[in-house]
């Protein structure tokens, strides 16, 4: 009973792929002897290959029954002149605004005696006080400068000029020395007031900002060429987001950019292009972008990623479906519904390939029809046509046989 169930299985898809055949094959009506050698020889002597299917006959049309049609579902659009914009997605992450960081240094070499601020990620204000240093230097240095005040006002009216003249110059450049080390006036007011020397000097923020590094700590000795404090304003943020290189040419800068995140999931972010880098990333084939944004309430945190999007109006286009071009890798073809179950291949030259649509430079004029669901059928039908062609080059087909008119081979009925 098991292998009659088989054989029967094998009966009937033998007998589904006969009938399916029969559909598409054409009866080949044999012309006369001479006819056919005549047909023969002009083969022969034109080009038997196509560009576009290599081996076979070119072919003008192909002819698919409205039955099959239906069947798989062929469905057309006209070509069209619209307003074409491009999206371009792709992903970045928030990075720190390098024109806005701040590099902490002291002047004077010394010790730490006091830390104000004591971690990275805080956040400081202009003239906040850093730290207090305690410089041999600036012990000496105060020290002279008293001497030289009190000579100033003691020998101001010496009767030997050049004395009070070397006590103003020592004076001068002793303030001139406060000034390189900047120290501020009210420092030195104080200290010419008082006649007291201060054994340690803070050291204020310079700008406002978080405390992105950090490399100082108490009783540490420090000197000009150590980065004691970076500092990051963060009201402006950087994302840094690669763009695939076929699509770099359509970025410019000042265009316009929605940025979202996933901790944000209900709010959007605007962002400018501010830079575009001249380096290409061999491995991803990308170029890094930059998007400026604005961050007044510091959301955006360096470090997390973001999703980017940048629509860019091309203008009025000869658009078509994205699903009409059939692309061979080398070249792309569309079919153009002639009307009465006629298909016409036709080559076509792209331009810009947006998510839906593709533009045509050439091949194509607006308002003609093409196909945009089951191409690959009439595709295949068209194939089929220029294979029977070649095969058979001493016989003619009569319109009503031609592949996908669904004639019956003889001894079929339906």
């Amino acid at each position: 009973m098991r292998l009659l169930g088989i054989g029967a299985a094998l009966i009937l898809l033998a007998g589904g792929a006969y009938w399916w055949f029969a559909q598409i094959t054409p009866v080949i009506t044999p012309s006369s002897e001479t006819s056919a050698t005549n047909s023969h020889k002009q083969r022969a002597a034109s080009p038997s290959a196509s560009p576009e299917r290599p081996g076979l006959i070119p072919v003008k049309g192909v002819m698919v029954n409205p039955r099959k049609q239906q069947l798989v579902g062929v469905k057309t659009e006209p070509a069209r002149i619209q307003q074409l914009t491009h999206t371009i997605r792709t992903v970045g992450t928030v990075e720190v605004d390098e024109t806005k960081l701040t590099h902490v240094h002291t002047k004077l070499e010394g010790w730490v005696q006091k830390l104000y601020v004591k971690f990275t990620g805080e956040q400081v204000q202009k003239g906040q006080k850093l730290f207090e240093i305690y410089s041999p230097e600036l012990v000496s240095t105060q020290e002279e400068y008293l001497l030289a005040l009190k000579a100033v006002r003691t020998l101001g009216e010496s009767e030997f000029p050049e004395i009070a003249q070397n006590a103003r110059s020592l004076l001068e450049a002793t303030r001139q020395r406060f000034a390189l080390w900047d120290i501020t006036p009210d420092h030195i007011r104080d200290l010419e007031r008082t006649g007291k020397v201060l054994r340690t000097l803070p050291l204020h923020a310079p700008n406002s900002g978080y405390v992105l590094h950090m490399n100082v700590r108490e009783g540490m000795h420090v000197t000009p060429a150590l980065d004691l404090y970076t500092l990051a304003d963060l009201s402006t943020v950087w994302v840094l987001a690669d763009i695939y290189e076929y699509e770099v040419a359509l970025v410019e800068l000042g265009q316009e950019a929605t940025v979202t995140l996933s901790y944000f999931p209900d709010q959007a972010f605007t962002g400018t292009v501010t830079y575009i880098y001249p380096v290409l990333e061999t491995k991803t084939r990308t170029v890094k972008v930059r998007f400026e944004l604005p961050n007044p309430d510091w959301k955006l945190k360096p470090g997390m990623f973001a999703n980017v999007e940048l629509h860019i109006p091309l203008g009025e286009r000869l658009v078509v479906p994205q699903t009409a071009v059939l692309d061979s890798g080398t070249e792309q073809i569309v079919f153009v519904d002639r009307g009465q179950g006629m298909f016409e291949p036709r080559k076509v030259t792209v331009g810009v390939r947006t998510r839906d649509f593709y533009e045509i430079l050439d091949g194509v004029k607006p308002g003609e029809l093409v196909v945009t669901r089951g191409n690959f059928l009439v595709d295949s039908e068209s194939n089929l046509k220029a294979a029977m062609e070649m095969m058979m080059p001493g016989m003619e087909m009569d319109d009503q046989d031609k592949p996908g008119t669904g004639h019956a081979m003889p001894g079929m009925s339906h």
